[in-house]
């Protein structure tokens, strides 16, 4: 079933989830990992589910309903977040033109303690549907950026 994902015609996929039951996705938002993620290797297949009027998804194993982790684009918290592929990484990725950037995100009890991964972004290759979270060598960015501390910042200032 999931082999017709490079197929140039639409279709849709049933996965099962523990968070929202049964889901059907589209297959343009499933992506293959061929190395899984780091902790996670056997599982191969991801489907991105947005959550609704928020800048955050979901990327959920199609294969594990128990399995999902909450992302958010980076440079919706990080104005000037960058960094650079390796050659390797494109290639393994097939990456030529377009190119997406998702930071995981843990949620704490409290809200705004909540961070963001910005030392493995999990890039995805829209044009191939593959994926892989990328670790950065020789940078400053972290696993526990605040999500909000710009926010913080400028409202312990009396900024808006």
């Amino acid at each position: 079933m999931y082999n017709l994902l490079f197929a140039k015609e639409a279709f849709v996929i049933i996965i099962h989830t523990s968070t929202w039951g049964e889901l059907e996705i589209s297959g343009e938002d499933v992506y293959k990992f061929p190395k899984g993620l780091p902790g996670f290797e056997e599982e191969t297949e991801f489907a991105l589910i947005p959550w609704e009027e928020t800048p955050f998804i979901y990327l959920q194993s199609v294969r594990e309903p128990n399995l999902s982790f909450l992302l958010v684009s980076p440079f919706t918290f990080v104005s000037d977040y960058s960094f650079e592929l390796s050659e390797i990484d494109k290639e393994e990725m097939g990456i030529i033109d377009q190119v997406s950037a998702y930071s995981m995100v843990t949620i704490h009890s409290q809200t705004n303690k909540s961070t963001m991964n910005l030392l493995a972004p999990v890039v995805l290759n829209p044009e191939n549907r593959m994926g892989k979270q990328v670790i950065l060598h020789q940078t400053s960015y972290d696993t526990r950026h605040l999500i909000w501390a710009e926010d913080e910042a400028k409202s312990e200032k009396g900024g808006v």
